[in-house]
């Protein structure tokens, strides 16, 4: 849904910001919740940003804390660029999701929380002792505690719904509360709630009576203490279209609007793997565009098809997760042979292997710079966020088509799952860079590896007249592309396609400094750019001599990083690794580059980074 916004100058009242978490067993529909939550908030014009968190399990044991779901999301009246450190607010639907995420809430910040379901087995089965209501270890937060499973029940009764299904609306139930607490409009619930149960109006009319009943819970309990509304103002922002976009979603944008500035119909070959599956889900309502979709019976025979597509004049794109990625090592240094475009798309998980496949990391840089046999380089792309990640789709196309290349573009869990407002961009504003093919043979004739001033090799359809040529993971031979084993051509050859890849430095942006010209550079690249960037602000709030350097073109990097590096007494890398990028950057520039690791499947928190420029600076 998107929606037109107004800038607003008019200051009111209320906190800048309110962090909200949802958590409950997997079945509660936190995601759904937290989603619908997240529209009515984009709806009221805030600034926002989420972090949906759940089990990898597709269905845990009920009640237990290995499968608690939770959904975050960080509103505000200003600038919002992380999911917030810790909530304000815990809606915990059950004892495990109190257990698991209490300890994360702010002092003083308000628990609401479902009695119904604090019953001795379920206390049980989250390793309570006792009740937490009862034995005074939540004296540190507010709490609101009462039967919400008895109050959506009661909202449900006169539409005749067995126990279970009357049960599954308590997610509508609280959702409607939460809409009153922060003053939000039920109208467009309402409306999605009558489509998605279309063909089941019983159930439409059920959650929908859910929803007002907890709307009106809030309006006309007479409570004392912890339960009032909060207003949060608008943010200001500029004029235009805006809608909320996952990383997912903006990738599949990108991609789309990339292939359309390069004049190309795209290929999409994928094959399921959290968290990378959403880009094929996403892709395959596109058709309209000249879209065709491709759902391969594994990774190999994916990545082959869209390499296949590219050699025949379509752009060929694949994507996965690292295990994927993995697997398709062999392919994409076949693609890095024959010379063709190609985007690979890495929505990073945590690993190695199966690992961690529903939390985040950034552990796949390594992968990407260097992850395959024999010296076969590509260039690789970050994405920063949810909305950044429809330009660097974009960037990704450009590059793979304009230099005859693979190209893989980095995200990962929590870019590729987290959503934020985008204000819809003018596709007017974008530069085509229409693909050319070969159709007529070169002065001096035909030369299927023959280069430009790029040293990027002729695209040729098969089937051109005149134009049939060898194609494969065998060596070429410079210019006629046949098969040559001879040392010197393979040191050619090699050396070509090393500084074709590195000449895309002197085609891409800059890096850029924001801070300070001395002192302290963090350092950053992909998902931190949002902690990094408000925990600089914090630090040259108090005085301290810092800048912050994101970086979106990890290979080649950008030809101005190592001066820029060598200007600063200390340079700081926080990434969700143990120190990828930190040693690119200690090997490329010699500069001490020191590490700020986190490997916990989470993303970093603002304090954390906070207090490493803390304890560098003092």
């Amino acid at each position: 849904m998107a929606t037109i916004l107004d800038s607003r100058s008019e200051a009111e009242t209320g906190p800048e910001a309110v962090v909200v978490r949802f958590a409950g067993d997997s079945g509660d529909g936190m995601q759904l919740t937290g989603g619908q939550f997240t529209l009515s908030t984009a709806l009221a014009g805030n600034d926002l940003a989420t972090f949906p968190d759940f089990p990898a399990e597709i269905r845990a044991p009920q009640g237990t804390l290995f499968g608690v779901s939770a959904f975050q999301i960080n509103f505000g009246s200003a600038s919002i660029t992380t999911a917030g450190d810790a909530p304000d607010v815990l809606v915990a639907m059950n004892p495990a999701a109190l257990k698991t995420n209490v300890s994360d809430l702010k002092p003083g910040g308000l628990i609401i929380a479902d009695t119904g379901e604090f019953n001795e087995r379920n206390l049980a089965k989250a390793r309570y002792d006792a009740n937490p209501f009862e034995d005074g270890s939540l004296a540190q937060w507010q709490v609101l505690a009462f039967d919400i499973s008895a109050l959506t029940l009661e909202s449900v009764k006169p539409f005749g719904l067995g126990n279970k299904e009357a049960l599954r609306c308590k997610n509508m139930w609280t959702l409607g509360l939460a809409l009153w607490m922060f003053e939000r409009r039920r109208e467009p619930l309402i409306d999605w709630l009558k489509v998605k149960f279309a063909k089941s109006p019983v159930l439409a009319d059920a959650n929908i009576a859910a929803l007002n009943a907890g709307h009106a819970y809030g309006e006309t309990a007479e409570l004392s203490g912890p339960l009032h509304q909060i207003a949060v103002a608008p943010a200001p922002v500029p004029d235009g279209l805006y809608r909320t976009v996952t990383g997912a979603d903006a990738i599949s944008l990108g991609l789309v609007a990339g292939a359309q500035l390069a004049g190309l119909p795209m290929f999409f070959g994928g094959y399921p793997i959290t968290p990378a599956s959403a880009i094929l889900h996403a892709l395959s309502k596109l058709r309209e565009y000249d879209v065709t979709t491709f759902q391969a019976e594994d990774e190999i025979a994916a990545i082959s098809a869209a390499i296949g597509a590219s050699y025949a004049g379509s752009l060929g794109v694949t994507s996965s997760s690292g295990p994927g990625i993995a697997l398709k090592g062999e392919a994409i240094g076949l693609a890095i042979m024959t010379e063709l475009p190609l985007v690979i798309v890495n929505s990073q998980r945590g690993g190695p292997s199966t690992g961690l496949p529903t939390k985040t990391e950034q552990s796949d840089l390594y992968q990407a710079v260097y992850g395959r046999n024999g010296d076969a380089p590509l260039p690789v792309i970050a994405a920063r966020s949810p909305a950044d990640a429809f330009d660097c789709a974009i960037e990704a196309c450009r590059i793979a088509t304009q230099y005859m290349t693979p190209v893989m573009l980095l995200t990962d869990g929590y870019i590729a799952n987290a959503s934020e407002p985008w204000k819809v961009p003018d596709m007017a504003t974008y530069e085509p860079f229409p693909a050319t093919f070969l159709t007529e043979a070169q002065e001096g004739g035909f030369k299927p590896y023959a280069r430009d001033e790029k040293l990027k090799r002729p695209w040729i359809k098969p089937g051109t007249p005149d134009m049939m040529h060898r194609i494969g993971g065998i060596e070429k031979e410079v210019d006629t592309g046949h098969i040559n084993y001879a040392p010197a051509n393979h040191q050619a050859m090699t050396e070509i396609r090393r500084d074709k890849i590195l000449g895309i430095a002197r085609d891409i942006h800059q890096a850029v400094d924001q801070g300070s010209e001395t002192g302290l550079a963090v350092v950053g690249w992909g998902s931190t750019y949002g902690p990094i960037s408000q925990a600089v602000r914090r630090a040259r709030a108090k005085g301290q001599d810092v800048a912050h350097i994101h970086i979106r073109h990890i290979w080649p990097l950008p030809e101005n990083l190592g001066e820029l590096l060598k200007g600063y007494d200390k340079v700081l890398v926080p990434e969700m690794n143990t120190g990828q990028l930190k040693t690119v950057l200690r090997d490329q520039y010699l500069v001490d580059a020191r590490p700020l690791n986190k490997v916990s499947g989470q993303p970093f928190r603002i304090r954390e980074i906070e207090d490493a420029i803390d304890g560098l600076l003092t």
